[in-house]
């Protein structure tokens, strides 16, 4: 088998071209989720705590023309960051399982009609009941 046979059948397999779904709708969605957190959630909070900013926070080891710095004012500031982006993806996740459980209730709640086959099922074990 040639070697681009080999990659076609690779390349069109369902889980290869799902994958590649899940991954392009997911950096989509971390666009969203990243402008949601900076746009929306970040700045009554920066209001909040009044606008701290970490990153400017660093420690100089060595100075002169080429000075080693540890910044460690911008690790805290990702950290938070990071925090804001994942409290908001929990709201978001929360959000959507309430709604889910929701639909799943009025699901259980009313229950789809019979199918035909089932109806069919029916009227033969209640013809066979009755002889």
């Amino acid at each position: 088998m040639s070697v681009l046979k080999e990659f076609r059948e690779f390349a069109v397999k369902g889980n290869v071209v799902d994958m590649a779904v899940g991954i392009i709708i997911g950096a989509a969605f971390g666009k969203i989720v990243s402008s949601a957190v900076a746009d929306v959630v970040t700045p009554p909070l920066g209001l909040l705590i009044g606008g701290i900013d970490f990153s400017g926070l660093a420690i100089t080891l060595k100075g002169g023309d080429h000075p080693v710095v540890i910044a460690y004012g911008k690790f805290l500031q990702n950290v938070f960051d990071f925090t804001i982006q994942a409290f908001a993806i929990f709201l978001l996740v929360k959000g959507i399982n309430m709604l889910r459980r929701k639909h799943e209730e009025q699901k259980a709640i009313d229950p789809p009609p019979p199918t035909k086959e089932e109806m069919l099922l029916t009227e033969i074990r209640d013809l066979l009941r009755n002889k």
